[in-house]
């Protein structure tokens, strides 16, 4: 049996819309009116169901914490929910690209290692390489 990740966890849609209106404190109208303008996504059971996850709920408090709080309208809220997941995937990317740089920047420490024995065994000649050898 594979073990599904903490994301993978949150992702999954396991409340039907009443129980995911209480938990964020909204009318289930309120999901629909939120799944139309595509700020939500909840998954869907094979009898067309909506299974609202972690996830899912987690968006709708920052949507009310926007709305509310914020005074931001639905097509504000979309703008800003989707500059969140842009910054998250830039965040993301950068931390690959300087995992990247430091995998780069320790190899070209070992060929610049490397080029220096070299380097220093061609200046001392073939015969101080050889007693070297010897010993």
């Amino acid at each position: 049996m594979r073990k599904t990740s903490p994301k993978e966890e949150s992702d999954k849609g396991i409340y039907v819309i009443s129980v995911a209106a209480m938990l964020a404190q909204v009318h289930p109208q309120t999901l629909r009116i939120y799944e139309r303008k595509g700020l939500l996504k909840p998954e869907r059971t094979s009898k067309n169901t909506r299974r609202y996850s972690e996830a899912d709920i987690s968006r709708l408090r920052r949507i009310q914490e926007l709305t509310q709080i914020e005074g931001l309208n639905l097509s504000g809220v979309k703008k800003v929910l989707e500059l969140e997941e842009e910054i998250e995937r830039l965040h993301a990317r950068i931390s690959e690209l300087e995992l990247e740089m430091e995998e780069s920047r320790m190899k070209l420490l070992d060929q610049i290692n490397e080029m220096r024995r070299s380097f220093s065994l061609s200046l001392r000649g073939p015969s101080e390489i050889a007693t070297r050898r010897k010993r």
